[in-house]
């Protein structure tokens, strides 16, 4: 089943499949809800419910095109209005790349809405803030995106050779495609312009409320983007315990290229 919720920025569009407890699966740069596909068909055949939409911004759903319309408090409120529309919740929380740094606020700040977190890549935020030089490294491109023109210029210099070389992504093609339709390229980039500005790393980390809900952690090996330290340190951040798993070999892109390992991740961890 396929529909639209009413968030604060207009309409955000919804993939809900299966019966049972609910998971709630929030994608990253440069995605749609489409990254979980294989994921979804897993937890479905285990009995479990898959709400995977498109967030802010990108596929479906709205796209404000002001930068301020992409803060975290209004990222969190969409993620409110997914869950009450759905009749939901308390759910599992997933989330990957950006998607994981919104999943870490929405169990910090509404923890009555989440059973269990799921944050795959990225770390607790401050994990990732204290990730000290290599972590610094690995952003290089976070800065470049930073800037309107310079961002999108960077992207699509040598047909988008930064995500097709440098991340590797699995299904380049048609995520080009989706980034060249009605603006997403921008939109898309407004999630870094609003949460990581450039001096994001040298100024102190943020500080939460300690994670109140149990929380797995996945980091793949051959992830480019994101060093090992921010996500295996996350633990110090959480309240109800904490799980990491290291996946060998896998790249960024853990729901596209270890969905069957990830499905078993979010099975065992709820």
């Amino acid at each position: 089943m396929e529909y639209v919720v009413e968030g604060g920025a207009g309409a955000l569009f919804v993939r809900d499949r299966g019966e049972g407890p609910p998971v709630l699966l929030l994608h990253g740069w440069p995605d749609t809800g489409a990254l979980w596909d294989g994921v979804c068909d897993r937890l479905v055949a285990a009995g479990r419910r898959s709400l995977a939409p498109d967030l802010r911004g990108c596929g479906r759903s709205a796209k404000p095109s002001e930068v301020e319309r992409y803060a975290m408090a209004e990222l969190v409120a969409d993620v409110v209005a997914l869950v009450e529309a759905a009749d939901a919740g308390p759910v599992t929380l997933v989330g990957h790349d950006w998607g994981a740094a919104l999943a870490w606020v929405v169990a910090t700040y509404r923890p009555d809405l989440v059973d269990s977190l799921v944050a795959i890549s990225v770390g607790h935020p401050t994990a990732f803030r204290s990730g000290g030089f290599e972590q610094l490294r690995r952003s290089w491109y976070t800065l470049l995106f930073q800037f309107e023109g310079l961002g999108e210029a960077v992207l699509r210099q040598d047909d988008y050779a930064v995500l097709r070389r440098w991340f590797a992504h699995p299904r380049a093609d048609e995520v080009v495609a989706e980034l060249e339709r009605d603006g997403q390229i921008s939109t898309h980039l407004l999630w870094y312009r609003a949460n990581l500005p450039p001096d994001a790393f040298v100024r102190p980390a943020p500080v939460l409320e300690p994670v109140a809900v149990p929380v797995v952690g996945v980091w793949s090996s051959a992830d480019p983007a994101l060093a090992e330290a921010q996500m295996r340190d996350s633990g110090r951040y959480c309240a109800s315990g904490f799980s990491y798993h290291r996946l060998e070999g896998v790249g960024h892109w853990v729901p596209y290229e270890a969905p069957e390992a990830l499905a078993a991740l979010v099975l065992e961890g709820t």
